[in-house]
């Protein structure tokens, strides 16, 4: 059996390859060239431009393949080229896009956090106004047109933003470097309640390998990768803070999203929660976490420090933090003032706010609120 990657020296690529390897297949990738990685046994490695039809013809001519593994480049011009060529394709990109928060086909209430990925509301065309959504979509369904023409058996894994070893331009590399610079205060939006669904970049893998093991039950089908159980940016953060040995020397400096400016790139720019539903590859295919969450988290920190001297400038190239930190300590030193005068406004409030249910001490003695203190928050011990 031979198979193709497309791709193959990115942040998934080798775990797919080196499990390829493992089932037994004549493994060829066909990558840019510009990064090389080590593989678990014998592989073709071949270069060429993977973007292009004309580079896919130069380098690879009429070749056939068992499985092609689509990785990188342009997956609609892919797919094309690869009928007649194989009897398996597997797509590695991302989920289209869904409706609009406002469009009224999600209810009054908008479009919900998760969004069902059988059951979305779906793009019209004709109506969207375009974006990279949109054209991931087109893609996508292209692909299944291909496969339900009978031309191979397509299936398509939609990544979300990764983390973990070689992936680019990383976020939490920001907070790595802050920390060792000896930045002891890091501003962080919204308390760090954010949810920013990633998936670390061998489980991911998993996902493109348990297509390849069940053609059966994954053809024609695309499958959202997500992570679960979910955690907070705040959680995550404190992970990377424990595990490089500084715990309880750093504070968390919190504010408004559009203030924290300096977190903006590790909050993916936008205040929101980032999560899309990963049910069917797990309740389909069987998928689960192969490292959990937290270990995972461990192992990119870890992983970053060990390879700051050879990465640290290509990151820095692609990623728009210029680590201002004069500006920083300028914001936070304002922030802190600004919140110090308004926690200094007095309101008169009632400050025994009563339970809603009552709390009778004697038959049928209706609702009241407790007695008026002095301190907010406390309540006369018979209340309870």
């Amino acid at each position: 059996m031979n198979a193709l990657v497309l791709g193959g020296t990115g942040p998934t690529g080798p775990f797919v390859v080196n499990g390829l390897l493992k089932r037994g297949y004549d493994v060829t990738i066909m990558h840019g060239g510009f990064h090389e990685v080590p593989f678990d046994g014998p592989v073709e490695d071949l270069h060429g431009d993977v973007h292009f039809k004309e580079s896919l013809e130069a380098t690879l001519g009429d070749r056939k393949w068992d499985v092609v593994v689509f990785m990188y480049g342009r997956l609609r011009e892919t797919a094309d080229f690869m009928v007649g060529k194989t009897d398996r394709f597997i797509g590695v990109g991302a989920a289209g896009a869904t409706a609009g928060p406002n469009d009224p086909r999600w209810g009054l209430l908008g479009r919900p956090f998760m969004v069902d990925e059988d059951k979305k509301v779906p793009v019209d065309p004709k109506s969207a106004s375009g974006g990279l959504g949109l054209l991931i979509q087109a893609a996508n369904d292209h692909v299944m047109e291909v496969h339900n023409s009978g031309a191979f058996n397509a299936t398509i894994i939609a990544y979300p933003n990764m983390y973990g070893p070689r992936q680019l331009a990383p976020e939490d590399w920001v907070i790595v470097r802050r920390l060792l610079d000896g930045r002891r205060q890091l501003v962080i939006a919204d308390g760090g309640l954010k949810l920013h669904q990633r998936a670390y970049v061998e489980n991911a893998a998993e996902a493109v390998l348990l297509a390849l093991d069940k053609p059966k039950e994954s053809a024609g089908e695309l499958f959202v990768v997500g992570e679960a159980p979910l955690y907070t940016m705040r959680q995550r953060l404190e992970l990377i803070v424990k595990t490089m040995g500084l715990e309880g020397q750093v504070e968390f400096v919190d504010m408004p999203y559009p203030l924290a400016r300096p977190a903006h790139y590790a909050w993916f720019y936008g205040p929101g929660h980032v999560a899309r539903d990963d049910s069917k590859i797990r309740r389909v295919l069987g998928y689960a976490e192969k490292i959990p969450v937290d270990v995972a988290q461990q192992q990119t920190t870890q992983w970053l420090l060990a390879n700051q001297e050879q990465y640290q400038g290509e990151w820095e190239n692609q990623i728009e933090d210029l680590f201002d930190y004069d500006a920083e300590d300028e914001l936070i030193r304002k922030w802190k003032a600004a919140y110090a005068e308004l926690s200094s406004i007095d309101f008169d409030w009632n400050p025994n706010n009563a339970h809603r249910y009552r709390h009778p001490r004697n038959p049928g003695e209706p609702w009241k609120r407790p007695e008026r203190t002095t301190s907010y928050g406390e309540r006369p011990l018979e209340y309870y």
